[in-house]
């Protein structure tokens, strides 16, 4: 069974995620958009996820690099800040702060 997605909450949760899996794993873009649709987020698209790393960096909550690459152009790899090690822990209590509040509400529904 299928099970539709709101976008908007897709988007809200995102940038979370992107720094959940750099934090066990340092990325590039496409292997990001790679590791989330094997975790479950099959409709994610790559065009999605580059805006989010761009974010992420001006904002201070991931760093980049370059690495040669023997298959193409060099690749830029992610990896967190301390920054985005806070923002990370802030991005989770608050989605599970949220989904306490929706189970809470929404008793026997799901």
């Amino acid at each position: 069974m299928s099970i539709h997605r709101d976008p908007q909450l897709l988007k809200g949760i995102l940038p979370t995620l992107v720094l959940a899996l750099l934090r066990t794993e340092e990325s590039y873009g496409y292997e990001l958009v790679t590791r989330l649709q094997a975790g479950g987020l099959t409709d994610v698209a790559t065009g999605t996820v580059y805006p989010i790393l761009t974010r992420l960096e001006r904002e201070g909550a991931i760093t980049s690099r370059l690495v040669a690459s023997s298959s193409g152009p060099a690749r830029k790899y992610y990896a967190p800040t301390l920054h985005g090690a806070v923002r990370l822990a802030q991005g989770l209590a608050a989605w599970n702060e949220l989904s306490e509040i929706v189970n809470i509400l929404t008793p026997g529904e799901i």
